[in-house]
């Protein structure tokens, strides 16, 4: 009998003897035995320490690259105006500022993410470890393999003797948090105090933002509402939207017996008066005037001011009144500012210092 011959079991029905010997070629032939792991291949890196170092330039590289990126990002938010429009194929005509964030920080991040699998693929170890099964629970000895596992891990990857992917990592890693701080930058007051001031000043005449035309007090009549910008200010100029955000000036005629407050006519011109137009709640610009009541209210959450009481709030979630722009008459007859608000306009920030 020839050794791959099988015999079959003479006491066993034809059936079971026939499923006896494909048993027994299956477990000759042992398909499906455990193959093991493939033998251990060196990687070049750990035989060579002058390719190890090429390893450890380009991980260090990259973290670099990102940290780079990183301070184009924060210089990118301050150098490019908001609404600056560049071209760019294929994708056309895209604002700059999107842009260039963009960019910068997507590689940023991607820098320390291709840092950190080079960095794995080529510089750790790669030495395959076979674990058996062991319970879910977190026994004692299971706690201590762990850790036993970390500071091996922490050893194998050489994070001590590398100094250099190590100083380039942590630069990066303290580096990429800070887009998000600069970020911070709009949601409060600059140094400079830019929500503090308006363009308005002392000769500067007030143009109606219908017409674009200087306003003569004759062109105020008594219980219409008018909206004016400061000379010099072009809806063209690449900052009018922030600027006129803080300028934008309602002025009224009231008749001069009308009026409570005795120094809103000191700063008013036979009864025109000036107020900003930019609620003193959220912000929201005020539109609608009684002519009747002198009432203003703003549309969005119902605060209502009294222009002949020095804009006092009397209905609503305002904090406080609307500030009021000097103004008298220049010698060509021009209405113009004698300076700017008395305070900040919109919402009261600057009382929560």
């Amino acid at each position: 009998m020839s050794s791959q011959e099988i015999p079959e079991d003479e006491n066993l029905p034809a059936e079971q003897g026939s499923a006896h010997g494909a048993v027994a070629v299956a477990t000759a032939e042992a398909p499906f035995a455990d193959p093991g792991l493939p033998p251990h291949k060196p990687r070049v890196q750990d035989i060579d320490e002058r390719a190890a170092k090429r390893s450890e330039r380009t991980v260090a590289l990259l973290f670099t690259l990102s940290m780079l990126a990183t301070v184009g990002f924060i210089a990118s938010f301050v150098i490019f105006p908001v609404d600056k429009i560049v071209y760019v194929w294929p994708l056309g005509h895209v604002s700059a500022t999107n842009l260039s964030l963009g960019l910068t920080l997507g590689i940023a991040l991607f820098c320390i993410g291709a840092g950190a699998v080079h960095w794995a693929r080529t510089l750790m170890s790669d030495n395959e470890v076979a674990d058996d099964r062991h319970p879910i629970e977190a026994a004692p000895e299971v706690r201590a393999k762990v850790m036993s596992d970390f500071a091996e891990g922490a050893a194998e990857s050489a994070l001590g003797r590398r100094k250099l992917i190590r100083n380039t990592m942590f630069g990066a890693l303290a580096m990429v948090p800070l887009s998000g701080v600069v970020l911070l930058r709009e949601l409060g007051p600059l140094p400079e105090k830019k929500l503090r001031t308006t363009l308005w000043a002392k000769g500067k005449q007030l143009i109606n933002m219908n017409t674009n035309e200087p306003l003569r007090p004759e062109d105020v009549a008594v219980g219409s509402l008018t909206f004016a910008m400061p000379e010099g200010l072009e809806e063209s100029d690449h900052d009018f939207n922030n600027e006129i955000a803080k300028a934008a000036l309602m002025i009224v005629r009231i008749q001069p017996d009308d009026i409570k407050d005795k120094r809103q006519l000191e700063w008013s011109h036979d009864g025109i008066v000036a107020f900003s137009k930019i609620c003193t709640h959220v912000g929201c610009p005020i539109s609608l005037y009684e002519q009747q009541t002198h009432h203003v209210l703003c549309p969005c959450h119902q605060s209502t001011f009294d222009l002949s009481d020095g804009a006092r709030v009397i209905f609503g979630p305002a904090g406080h009144a609307l500030p009021q722009l000097r103004i008298g008459v220049n010698d060509k007859g021009f209405l113009e500012a004698l300076g700017d608000f008395d305070e900040p306009v919109g919402p009261a920030f600057w009382e929560r210092g």
